[in-house]
């Protein structure tokens, strides 16, 4: 019996499986792929992506920006309007007293550098899988530039899904952090954490990363317990979604909570509470005396917005 299988992130959640071909078997010589008159480039600045109004801009491949890119282009795959590279012009220096963010002056007017997190929500799933790929990808590149084997400098390969080491030969793959992020209920209350640093008035469910030799459930309850004090019993696995910011894939988990008392570490978090399901209603209306919505696209107001209206599973 042939299985079906749904491709596609859940509904109101960026970054997830669009079904794009990564085009896998080609990143070993991308010359015939670069020479294909459709294939188009995402261009990035020190972790901010170049954008057309709420979506990507997609350049050609000879676009004079492009120029400033240190390192070859990183192949991304096959979009339905062709192949998609990307570039990373991070050792451009823009001019002293330059507006925030900067304007490359080769690119046109209706053109911006933005956070991809101001935009992700208005992105279309193949655009938050281009997106997520490239940016995590630059940031490895950029933290693992000397070889971790013997200390010398390594190299781009494989259309930059490999660092090589000229010097011993040692081979390097990019790394993704598995993190969970837990929708731990009490009857109708979910607890919620804040970090420090973060905006007035967010909070969102907590999450901490899964330790070597850890079970994804293990990992939950000794997070919970960690930063809040809560103790938690039956875990479940609800769905996941990659965080570039940088190179997290978060999945996402409801828990049981077997006690209420809170006893907040505050090295982990700056405030934890239990919010009742009449003031979520209000938190998402916009209503709410203390907390903000949560940011839309991200995994926390998908579980957070499925929990209230009662359709998690």
């Amino acid at each position: 019996m042939d299985m079906i299988f749904d491709t596609q992130a859940p509904q109101g959640m960026t970054f997830g499986d669009s079904g794009l071909d990564r085009l896998a078997e080609a990143r070993g010589d991308t010359t015939a792929l670069q020479a294909d008159p459709t294939a188009r480039c995402l261009l990035f600045w020190r972790g901010l992506v170049l954008v057309e109004g709420a979506r990507l801009a997609r350049l050609p491949l000879d676009h004079p920006v492009l120029a400033a890119a240190e390192e070859p282009p990183v192949l991304l795959g096959r979009a339905a309007t062709g192949p998609v590279f990307a570039r990373d012009i991070s050792a451009w220096v823009p001019p002293e007293g330059d507006e925030q963010p900067p304007r490359h002056p080769a690119v046109s007017d209706d053109q911006a550098l933005s956070d991809l997190r101001a935009v992700m929500y208005g992105l279309s799933p193949e655009e938050g899988e281009l997106s997520a790929m490239a940016r995590a990808l630059f940031s490895w590149h950029q933290t693992h530039r000397f070889c971790a084997c013997c200390g010398g400098a390594s190299v781009p390969e494989q259309a930059g899904w490999q660092r090589m080491c000229p010097t011993c030969g040692a081979r390097h793959f990019p790394r993704t952090d598995p993190v969970v992020i837990m929708l731990i209920t009490s009857g109708d209350r979910v607890l919620l954490g804040r970090s420090h640093g973060w905006p007035e008035a967010m909070y969102s469910l907590p999450a901490g990363f899964v330790e070597p030799g850890e079970t994804i459930e293990a990992a939950v309850r000794r997070e919970i317990r960690e930063e809040t004090g809560v103790a938690v019993g039956a875990v479940d696995y609800l769905s996941c979604q990659p965080w570039p910011f940088p190179n997290s894939l978060m999945f996402g988990c409801r828990g049981t909570a077997l006690s209420e008392r809170i006893t907040v570490d505050p090295v982990e978090l700056e405030d934890a509470l239990w919010l009742s399901r009449e003031d979520l209603v209000k938190v998402f209306a916009g209503d709410h005396p203390v907390i903000r919505r949560p940011r839309r696209g991200a995994i926390a107001e998908h579980l957070l917005r499925n929990w209230l209206a009662d359709t998690l599973d």
